[in-house]
């Protein structure tokens, strides 16, 4: 949860879209994320024959990014909030994140055993933050890699990985294994991911009686 607490300090880009954006549906804007998500992981997926495609892709993301919290800051405004809107979000988040890391993942930039290590290290890092309400206990957004931080690594990395290119260095050696940037990115989310499902998951345990 290294940005996720940051969440506050970027109401001022927020509150005032929303403000204009009161008479719409919420739902509306969480489709919306979702559809640009799915577009962010078609472009990294096709993005290692056309590398210009990282750039775009990288802000495709950030833009999916900026509606998943629209919709939240919208929903509150405009008194919509609802458990249906809450669950909705969360089903999207899921979804978003598959798209998102899952097109680097099946893609020429990464293995694609790094690549189905780092979305379960993504998915139960998610998961266990709401198992724990789902058990009794508060949700829980601790850990070093909440949904915030996974957002702005798949903005910066495409960008790393396109500069890389353009100066040569798109790839290089790291123990004998030839890695890319994006590949480098995969690795945090599969380590730090699934640390972060262990670490939710030892303190809700500590948590319940």
């Amino acid at each position: 949860m290294v940005l996720d607490g940051q969440r506050g300090k970027v109401d001022f880009a927020l509150t005032p879209v929303a403000q204009k954006l009161r008479n719409v549906n919420p739902n509306m804007i969480s489709w919306v994320g979702l559809i640009l998500a799915f577009i962010s992981g078609l472009l990294m997926y096709l993005s290692f024959e056309a590398h210009y495609l990282l750039l775009i892709g990288a802000l495709v993301v950030i833009i999916s990014g900026y509606f998943d919290a629209l919709d939240g800051k919208v929903a509150k405004i405009s008194g919509k909030a609802s458990a249906k809107g809450d669950y909705l979000d969360h089903v999207f988040d899921r979804y978003a994140d598959v798209f998102m890391i899952g097109g680097v993942a099946i893609s020429a930039w990464c293995n694609p055993y790094l690549g189905m290590v780092a979305l379960v290290g993504v998915l139960l890092t998610s998961y266990m933050g709401t198992q724990a309400q789902a058990v009794g206990a508060p949700r829980l957004y601790a850990g070093l890699l909440g949904r915030a931080d996974r957002v702005v690594l798949s903005t910066l990395f495409p960008i790393l990985q396109f500069a890389g290119i353009a100066l040569g260095h798109g790839s290089f050696d790291i123990l004998g294994f030839n890695i890319t940037w994006m590949e480098i990115m995969m690795l945090w989310f599969a380590v730090v991911g699934n640390l972060t499902a262990v670490q939710r998951g030892i303190v809700t345990w500590r948590k319940m009686d």
